[in-house]
């Protein structure tokens, strides 16, 4: 998710669907509640990953937060959610980013306490110094600036980052190359969409496969009790169909090889619960691969915890705000409905779901001196007690 509002007015690609043409019969059946769409099939890997990016949680405890489970334990927020049956953590690793953010050091103590929580480690490397997503993708200030130079940069990095995470007991077992790559990467060199006009696919494909093979190296030596990585491609667009498909057939078109499809999916941006289900059924079936939500929130409250703004506030749009107002249990509600649409993607193909920084309470800025601008989004209150939603990580 970015750090600021910016993506709310982000349109489709220049290859987008109108979001009019991109909304099948099943959908539209299904109304609003989203939960019609066949029946629920249960398989192994329905729902068995369920977690949380937890980036910003060694900052905010340095910040004096601290964290209660249901019960009002002191405890540390990844083992209240590992407690609750989470089983795996997301984390951002940033180039260069401002002191005391998610550098490669932050991500390697962060992955240590996955571990002793018993979860598995999806890394989430942004490719930039800063803030990546749909709206910007920075080339880090100390990398190369040409296609050429990029392409190995991009390899050897993913490929020194993996090796580092599993080097400390802590081997990746998810990667995705790129933090919703809906727009490109490495801009403006990976942009797929230029101001002319101009698309890049071949650049941009290029990249990404230089990261998978840098990423597929790294993992080499380390395959230990059948551990392996898998490989994710990540976007925005949850429940947008047309903008999903024209990414993912691009893509495919390029001979990208992945693992896992990774949508993240905001209703306020991306459409109700029965637009993302039309979508995860056709994008398992129409790529023979199975969906994960890398990224996904919802409100518990429209109040502001810092006083100093949010992106999501009394006038966002909530499609299903009847069955899912903006309270404690309207978010636990919404989290349930969310595991009944991935228990439904057919042939357990619905891997499941990472919540993003359920943990951010007001402490830390999206960047140094600014707000906690999702503080109204996460699975903990203002004060650091776990809100009920977080039931939503047990097993199925």
């Amino acid at each position: 998710m970015p750090s600021t509002i910016s993506r709310r007015g982000l349109l489709a690609g220049a290859g987008g669907i109108a979001l009019s043409a991109l909304v099948p019969a099943q959908a539209r059946a299904a109304g609003s509640s989203g939960t019609s769409l066949g029946t629920a099939h249960q398989a192994s890997t329905t729902l068995s990953v369920r977690g949380a990016d937890m980036s910003f949680l060694p900052q905010l405890e340095e910040a004096g937060v601290r964290y209660r489970d249901l019960a009002g334990r002191v405890r540390p927020a990844e083992q209240i959610l590992a407690h609750e049956g989470a089983n795996c953590m997301r984390m951002r690793v940033w180039v260069d980013p401002p002191a005391g953010y998610s550098d490669k050091a932050r991500a390697l103590a962060l992955a240590k306490r996955a571990k002793r929580a018993g979860m598995k480690i999806l890394l989430d490397p942004h490719y930039s110094d800063f803030w990546a997503d749909p709206g910007k993708q920075p080339i880090p200030a100390s990398w190369p600036t040409d296609l050429a130079g990029l392409t190995t940069k991009i390899k050897t990095y993913t490929r020194s980052l993996v090796r580092d995470f599993a080097a400390q007991g802590t081997p990746v077992d998810i990667i995705q190359i790129g933090n919703e790559i809906t727009n490109g990467i490495l801009w403006p060199v990976g942009q797929l969409y230029l101001p002319d006009g101009t698309q890049q696919w071949q650049a941009f494909t290029d990249l990404i496969k230089a990261g998978t093979e840098g990423a597929l190296e790294g993992s080499r030596g380390h395959r230990l009790n059948g551990h392996r990585l898998k490989t994710m491609l990540h976007i925005d667009k949850g429940g947008l169909m047309g903008d999903t498909q024209w990414f993912f057939d691009n893509v495919t078109a390029h001979g990208v090889p992945f693992d896992i499809i990774g949508v993240s999916q905001y209703v306020y941006w991306h459409g109700p619960l029965g637009y993302l289900q039309a979508n995860l059924n056709d994008l398992t079936a129409r790529y023979d691969k199975p969906v994960l939500l890398a990224e996904v929130s919802y409100p518990w409250t429209f109040e502001d915890g810092d006083g100093r703004g949010n992106i999501v506030g009394p006038d966002a749009f909530l499609p299903d705000v009847d069955r899912f107002p903006a309270t404690p249990q309207g978010q636990a509600a919404f989290y349930e409905a969310l595991r009944g649409v991935l228990a439904r993607v057919p042939n357990g193909r619905g891997l499941g779901f990472m919540a993003w920084e359920p943990e951010w309470i007001p402490g830390v800025g999206w960047q140094p001196g600014a707000e906690a601008s999702n503080d109204n989004l996460t699975q903990f209150d203002f004060t650091g007690r776990a809100l009920p939603s977080v039931r939503s990580y047990r097993r199925p």
